[in-house]
């Protein structure tokens, strides 16, 4: 009997429409088709699989609005941010296709030695609901043009848009080459433990850990990112305005559903009333609702569960004596308000757990290696940030992240890698560097 995904609309949970579940068989079909696609791939030269991929982006660009609202649809968020993503996936394909080929140009090194990228595989890409088509964009590319078959996995919640999107980008590339597939968590094991060569994952600490030990029988390569619970501290003589517009956006934006949202906010005692006071003030300037009202910029939680999570962790703090400037823990689905909260506690979830909600978590520091001591007393470490003055690089130069936004946003800029530290991720991706890890190094010595 054929199994279906059915998604809803987070704001209303009316029903947007269904997908097919791959069956094991299914699976292993289509993983086999995309082995043979890849065999006439490698041949071609790697400025015509960019040819090709940059076309197919072209095309997809008629399209018009429609993806836009479907996204918008079905993950919730607002309809300013989805196009947005739309537009920087669309944008990115091409201009990532470009880095990827001067990333994975032979390199004469010294004597009469090359340092050759030559493709892996298939490459099996799971990809999260809360940036459905950027993140599974930025994985795809690279391993497209490193000479891989690539078969896609999206997250069960948001499986129309990736469907519409990168099921008519496979469309406009040779025959199998871009597979998409749909299913729950049983079918992301299974395509792991397929005929696969590769991994590359977006999504939780606890989901890596278990594709890491399917994979291992075979030493598959991985590339993943995982969770975040990123800090944010405030010196005494930073730009309050600049922190406190800061420690907001970063805590809000996309609901707070966003793997580098602000979870903490660590503030010096002498200026975290002023700074406290500035917070409310913004967050109480954000509106929220569905994705089609004007204005809006705080949508739903993406489905029940993350919103009792989010919930539970406000009434933990709420029990164990954190105070609510903004917002309350009792709050019904599947809004959260943005919500501001001091005196967080490092036996609070609120500090220790990734919230993913529009939440601004608050505690004060007397000394600032406290703050840094607090910052770092993580199992993950995927950005942070600093906001001050005298000292701020030395503040810096002792968080341990993969990303630090000094004075700024943690995300980097340019040709940057989004790369974690600890248990925020193992390999990375984005940038010369990182559009590597998706070819097999190969020395020849002539």
């Amino acid at each position: 009997m054929t199994q279906m995904i059915t998604s809803f609309d987070p704001s209303n949970g009316q029903r947007l429409g269904e997908v097919e579940v791959a069956s094991p068989a299914q699976i292993a079909k289509k993983v086999a088709n995309a082995k043979l696609a890849q065999r006439a791939w490698r041949q071609i030269s790697m400025g015509e699989r960019v040819q090709q991929i940059s076309d197919a982006y072209h095309g997809l660009e008629r399209r018009g609005s429609e993806l836009p609202s479907l996204l918008a649809r079905e993950m919730g968020k607002d309809i300013g941010r989805a196009t947005s993503e739309i537009r920087g996936a669309l944008y990115m394909g091409p201009h990532y296709a470009e880095e990827a080929k001067r990333a994975l140009q032979t390199r004469q090194l010294h004597g009469r030695t090359e340092l050759q990228y030559r493709p892996l595989g298939v490459v099996g890409v799971i990809s999260p609901w809360n940036y459905p088509v950027m993140m599974a964009n930025n994985l795809i590319i690279p391993a497209l043009v490193a000479g891989n078959a690539v078969v896609l996995k999206p997250s069960e919640e948001t499986p129309l848009i990736a469907e519409a999107f990168f099921g008519e980008l496979a469309k406009r590339l040779p025959k199998d080459l871009l597979t998409v597939l749909h299913g729950d968590r049983d079918t992301g094991k299974a395509l792991v433990e397929s005929d696969i060569q590769m991994v590359a994952f977006t999504g939780s600490k606890a989901a890596g850990q278990d594709i890491m030990a399917r994979a291992a029988s075979s030493l598959k390569r991985l590339v993943m990112e995982l969770g975040g619970n990123d800090p944010m501290i405030v010196m005494a003589d930073a730009n309050l305005e600049q922190a406190a517009r800061f420690a907001v956006a970063g805590s809000l934006e996309n609901s707070g559903q966003m793997c580098t949202s602000i979870e903490r906010v660590y503030v010096d005692a002498r200026v975290a009333e002023k700074f406290e006071q500035r917070v409310v003030e913004i967050a109480s300037m954000y509106e929220v609702g569905p994705w089609d009202q004007p204005h809006v910029n705080v949508g739903p939680m993406i489905n029940p569960r993350q919103h009792q999570k989010v919930m539970s962790q406000l009434h933990q703090a709420q029990q164990m004596g954190a105070e609510f400037l903004l917002g309350s823990a009792e709050q019904s689905q599947p809004y959260i308000r943005p919500t501001v909260v001091r005196g967080i506690t490092p036996q609070m979830a609120l500090e220790t757990e990734e919230t993913f909600g529009p939440v601004v978590a608050i505690s004060r520091f007397e000394r600032v290696d406290e703050a840094i001591e607090r910052a770092n007393a993580s199992e993950y470490g995927l950005g942070a940030v600093v906001f001050g003055n005298q000292g701020v690089q030395q503040v810096a130069d002792q968080l341990e992240a993969g990303m630090i936004g000094i004075n700024q946003g943690q995300g980097g800029g340019g040709e940057a890698p989004w790369v974690g530290a600890k248990q925020s991720g193992f390999g990375f991706h984005g940038s010369i560097e990182g559009h590597r890890q998706f070819a097999q190094v190969r020395v020849v010595s002539k």
